[in-house]
């Protein structure tokens, strides 16, 4: 084999080696990607992904706890629509009505949302950044005193 050839079969084996590490990287990646949506952009939305994160603020008056404890049912609205959200576990400490919330999972075929995960904001001043995103484009940011956002 010339000394041409040998070069040309390492740059190919390293080509190949760099796409095979490119593709597992993306295959891994692509579990922990989750969407960020409001209930006004899923309920205008018909090709949702199967996975995503909806934001909001928890409905006053809408947490209802079954006999078992652990399932919860609230609504999540951005002032302008809401969406019923279902989740079994338990709720962070953090977690009441009037509060942002992110919870993380995928609508079932009611149109309801089956929540896996639950994020309630840190303190009083801190609304997560997907959060107010969602309320500004809806119009319904209204910044807390003192609020960096």
């Amino acid at each position: 084999m010339t000394r041409k050839r040998r070069r040309m079969l390492f740059v190919l084996i390293g080509l190949a080696m760099l796409g095979s590490a490119t593709a597992l990287v993306l295959n891994a990646l692509q579990g922990s990607i989750a969407f960020f949506f409001g209930p006004t952009e899923v309920m205008a939305n018909h090709q949702l992904p199967s996975h995503f994160r909806l934001g909001g603020l928890v409905e006053k008056g809408s947490v209802v706890k079954d006999a078992d404890g652990l399932t919860v049912h609230f609504r999540v609205t951005d002032l302008k629509n809401a969406l019923a959200v279902t989740y079994r576990g338990v709720l962070p400490d953090l977690f009441r009505e009037g509060q942002g919330v992110v919870v993380e999972g995928g609508l079932e075929p009611d149109g309801s949302f089956l929540a896996t995960t639950v994020l309630a904001k840190h303190d009083e001043k801190y609304m997560p950044p997907e959060v107010a995103a969602a309320l500004k484009k809806a119009g319904e940011w209204r910044p807390a005193a003192g609020a960096g956002q």
